[in-house]
């Protein structure tokens, strides 16, 4: 069997790391990289810590408005499934990566399949929102990380085709965390790319969503939040920010913020399992402060991952300085019998059907 699978940012390299070393031991692999994720602290690093084979295909494609960048993802991914004629497209999540691929092998009658298939925002405001329903509407297979991504497939008559696999973040998770994660904590450096030396006690906090980065005052307020904590806050920066983060920085003093450039994988993991508590807008960032229980606040209005939100383990907060302190200062508890997203073996799992030949 040939697969071509497509990835394009972060939290589908991590995935791909772990689907795909199950995978190519049964199947022949194309990989192709659109490009979407290009800065080295965003994409390659990935690619080298994960041990993710090389891409066959490295598109190169960036930037420019949501129609422009999936339209140009489209052009050239049709000219990759023609010349390749795959079994199936494999995609992962919900980027303009996912949805570009998703459009051109349908379009050509190649079997779609959908990892990370069912999560709903149930907002039509999210771009991501978009993208995810289209991907299942036009997917042969989908593959529900959680019971609750099932629960809304039924809901749109997507049923026939559609498995619960468990979460292949969280068998990165467990795979990378017992690894050299931890020694990674020291590989972090400022925006100027001076090295810092992280302190015993710390928060983490990822901060990168439009919804909280386009309005200076919204991010002013999170860091607000961030420098009355009783240690120190690491923030890695998103390329995508770091204009606005300078112009805060130029304004005001947040000497207990440490800004720092993009973290890979491994330093991410290491980040959330030291840390007192989490603030975060990323939805794989809210999963690995729940894999490794840490208490996380998440600064959006919308609940992205519905499991993580019991017993006070996961809270959402407006970008508001008052708001986010009173929900970092709420406990939560941990029932060790709790397993929303699997055993660890999802990529197994998802192999194994698609070898079964379900996509036929």
């Amino acid at each position: 069997m040939k697969i071509l699978t497509v990835v394009g940012a972060r939290p589908q390299f991590i995935k791909a790391a772990v689907v795909s070393r199950v995978l190519r031991q049964h199947a022949k692999e194309i990989l192709v990289h659109t490009g979407q994720h290009h800065d080295a602290n965003m994409s390659a690093v990935f690619f080298d810590e994960l041990d993710i084979p090389n891409p066959d295909y490295n598109l190169g494609i960036s930037g420019g408005s949501h129609g422009e960048m999936t339209g140009r993802m489209i052009i050239e991914l049709e000219k990759v499934l023609q010349k390749e004629q795959p079994d199936a497209l494999l995609v992962y999540g919900d980027t303009n990566s996912t949805l570009a691929a998703a459009l051109a092998a349908v379009k050509l009658h190649i079997p779609v399949v959908h990892v990370e298939a069912g999560n709903r925002f149930n907002t039509l405001d999210s771009p991501e929102e978009v993208n995810r329903i289209v991907t299942d509407h036009v997917s042969s297979i989908r593959f529900a990380c959680t019971h609750s991504a099932m629960e809304s497939l039924i809901k749109e008559n997507l049923e026939s085709g559609s498995y619960i696999s468990g979460d292949p973040m969280y068998d990165a998770f467990l795979y990378y965390s017992t690894r050299e994660a931890k020694r990674r904590i020291d590989d972090l450096f400022d925006l100027d790319g001076y090295p810092i030396s992280v302190p015993a006690k710390y928060y983490y906090m990822t901060c990168h969503r439009q919804e909280n980065t386009d309005d200076p005052n919204k991010l002013y307020e999170i860091l607000l939040a961030m420098r009355e904590l009783d240690a120190p806050v690491i923030y890695p920066v998103h390329p995508r920010n770091q204009k606005t983060v300078h112009a805060i920085m130029s304004e005001h003093d947040f000497g207990s913020v440490f800004f720092v450039r993009p973290v890979g994988y491994l330093t991410s993991i290491a980040l959330a399992c030291g840390a007192e508590k989490i603030v975060t807008d990323s939805g794989g960032v809210q999963r690995e402060a729940f894999f490794a229980e840490r208490k996380c606040v998440t600064v959006l209005d919308f609940v992205v991952w519905p499991e993580t939100m019991r017993d006070g383990r996961n809270v959402l907060a407006r970008p508001d300085k008052d708001d986010i302190l009173e929900k970092l200062s709420q406990p939560q508890h941990i029932d060790a019998a709790y397993k929303p997203f699997g055993d660890g073996h999802a990529s197994d799992k998802i192999t194994e059907l698609l070898i079964q030949g379900v996509i036929h």
